[in-house]
């Protein structure tokens, strides 16, 4: 069996939907399973919805609205006629959106985030089952909340491996063509959870695993995984080959095509991934898998933007050590921040962070009641696996350097 992930950018519209039609009849879609994303930047949109929620209620009917036109209007280009029941089951969804927005007594915003955000991916995989079964592409509509299950740790769930085995090992049908959603689950209680974003390369990984594929293939809009985000560096190279582990650093150091939970599971069974073109799905792409570190062995580069830089040193000039760190990591992981690199001395320590909860006053707060604390906003942080210096100038000209650090095989720049 075969894993096929498409992500929003593959289905942003009617013409996206049509030509992963198109990528199935090219690569094709027996025994296959595809892991789908919600519909262009409907996580976005969704977001508005919760935000409006808490926020602004004045504005959370036409937040949802906005969200209805959009599907609507790619509804309207796949079917001739709004009396398919397509329509009826959208509609449903939405209704069901709605009325947990009306009920929902949860102060919570994590919970909230979930159940609201969830249902990007259940409009998009409906969609897109019917119709692939409008094409003659019949195929089975699976929700995931009932085959992956996890903790209550809403927007950063963990996966329970033995129960999510078991439903997915039951459940799921070898033979047919089967499209699910990505980056969703649901804990003990059936609330759903969502996996972290761009959570559905996990998704992709986690089915993979459970049912033992051939292999797990991520349609993209872009060649394959490159050395660099062609968003930010110019002349970006194709990787074709990169091992496991190497491919395990990059997402850790923030390299965006693959999901740095994604690997693991992979790994463990040695299911090879494949990065390719949904716009030219005939082209070779990006294996991971076991072999060399990368192919060709040039300089990775990675940027992550809009981090937060703090520098930490003691009051009375004494040393940092053990007991300190310990106590600095421990707020660190009650703020939810998310560590992306570190830096210590005898008597300081910096720390570069995702302040991806929002949490950074309190944590500053608590800090500065036993450290003296300096720290920047909208940082960014540069990493380059395999520098050389002449990747290393072409990143420093011009940038206010912050913290420098290196090893054997990764340079890390945090700039202003």
């Amino acid at each position: 069996m075969r894993i096929f992930k498409f992500g929003g950018a593959s289905v942003k519209d009617a013409d996206g939907v049509r030509n992963v039609v198109n990528v199935l009849k090219t690569a094709g879609h027996e025994n296959t399973l595809l892991v789908v994303s919600a519909m262009g930047k409907t996580t976005n949109a969704m977001e508005v919805v919760v935000k409006n929620y808490f926020e602004n209620k004045n504005a959370l009917a036409e937040s949802i609205e906005v969200i209805v036109d959009y599907h609507n209007g790619i509804l309207g280009d796949l079917f001739s006629t709004d009396q398919h029941p397509v329509y009826a089951q959208f509609n449903t969804l939405i209704e069901e959106l709605t009325g947990f927005l009306a009920w929902n007594k949860s102060p919570k915003y994590s919970f909230v985030y979930d159940q609201v955000v969830s249902y990007g991916e259940l409009i998009s995989t409906t969609i897109l089952s019917a119709y692939f079964n409008e094409v003659g592409l019949k195929n089975k509509w699976l929700d995931v909340r009932n085959f992956i299950k996890t903790d209550d740790k809403y927007r950063d769930a963990h996966v329970d491996w033995d129960t999510t085995q078991q439903k997915i090992s039951e459940g799921v049908d070898r033979k047919s063509l089967n499209i699910t959603q990505g980056f969703l689950g649901s804990d003990e209680n059936n609330f759903t959870t969502t996996l972290g974003r761009e959570g559905s390369d996990y998704t992709a990984a986690i089915f993979a695993y459970c049912l033992n594929a051939d292999s797990v293939t991520i349609w993209k809009d872009v060649p394959g995984v490159l050395n660099a985000d062609p968003r930010y560096f110019e002349n970006p190279e194709l990787l074709h080959q990169i091992s496991y582990r190497e491919a395990i650093e990059l997402a850790f150091y923030g390299a965006s095509v693959i999901h740095p939970k994604t690997l693991q599971p992979l790994q463990r069974k040695e299911i090879p991934l494949f990065v390719k073109s949904f716009i030219n799905p005939d082209a070779d792409g990006t294996v991971v898998s076991k072999g060399k570190g990368i192919v060709p062995d040039v300089p990775c580069f990675i940027m992550k933007k809009e981090l937060v830089l703090i520098k930490l040193s003691s009051l009375d000039f004494s040393f940092i050590v053990e007991d300190n760190i310990s106590e600095i990591f421990k707020l660190l992981a009650d703020s939810r921040m998310k560590v992306d690199l570190i830096q210590n001395s005898a008597i300081s320590f910096s720390v570069c962070v995702d302040n991806k909860f929002n949490q950074l006053d309190t944590l500053l707060k608590s800090l500065k009641s036993k450290f003296k604390v300096t720290h920047y906003e909208d940082v960014s942080l540069y990493t380059i696996r395999h520098f050389n210096e002449k990747a290393i100038t072409s990143l420093q000209n011009g940038k206010d350097i912050l913290l420098e650090q290196r090893t054997k095989e990764t340079v890390q720049l945090v700039v202003k």
